[in-house]
């Protein structure tokens, strides 16, 4: 399995964990507010499993674990088997999902290959299309989320929020559909020269609108985020 890029030491990804971020190539949504465009063109510094292990082994006193994103990971035809190596020598798994190949994320779950999913919901079911850039199949989606809440294992949801994209009354549809699970984290879009809209073209939320967002909803959830 080749990956596209690293983060070498994440305090943010894994709640409560140092983990190692990979990247893999590709992906089935084109997400406007999506930072990481060069990832769905293959563009990136080319990470084998060797170079992965080698830094697992020599950061093992340093890591809990290792997050796989994207790009959407569960694309990857060898994901499977190299987080069951991942898992053999000892490190927890987090993975990061958009969550339409819920046949492979069911197969992650029955066999105790993650710990830890993080799977964003990129919209009300009805405007899924628009956000994601392409024709959603809603019923996978609303399989995964299921899958996820069943799981004996920690999660999160997370919706990504830009002006030009969801509302607040978007996000409070979606809130209301998954409410009651372990964690959802809303994101507040960050623009750069990598997303794939283009620099300048979407705007984020103010932090007074989304801290009003989380007054509302944070009763519905374990655990509410900004972020």
């Amino acid at each position: 399995m080749e990956f596209l890029g690293q983060v070498k030491s994440s305090f943010i990804d894994y709640p409560d964990r140092i983990c190692v971020v990979y990247f893999t190539g590709g992906c089935n949504f084109r997400c406007p507010y999506c930072h990481n465009s060069p990832l769905l063109a293959g563009k990136g510094e080319i990470i084998g499993e060797d170079q992965v292990f080698q830094h697992l082994e020599k950061r093992r006193n340093m890591l809990d674990g290792v997050c796989v994103s994207g790009g959407e990971p569960t694309l990857q035809a060898d994901l499977e088997p190299f987080l069951e190596e991942v898992k053999r020598r000892g490190f927890l798994v987090k993975l990061d999902t958009n969550g339409t190949l819920p046949e492979v994320l069911g197969r992650l779950i029955k066999n105790r290959t993650v710990d830890y999913i993080a799977m964003d919901i990129k919209a009300p079911f009805g405007k899924y299309n628009s956000v994601a850039g392409r024709a959603v199949d809603i019923e996978a989606v609303e399989q995964s989320i299921s899958l996820i809440r069943n799981a004996p294992i920690e999660y999160e949801f997370r919706t990504t929020v830009c002006r030009e994209l969801l509302n607040s009354e978007d996000v409070r549809e979606i809130a209301e559909h998954i409410k009651g699970s372990q964690r959802y984290i809303v994101q507040n879009f960050r623009d750069c020269s990598s997303v794939l809209a283009g620099e300048g073209k979407l705007t984020p939320y103010a932090a007074a609108e989304l801290r009003r967002v989380k007054e509302e909803l944070s009763g519905l959830f374990a655990d509410f985020r900004i972020r």
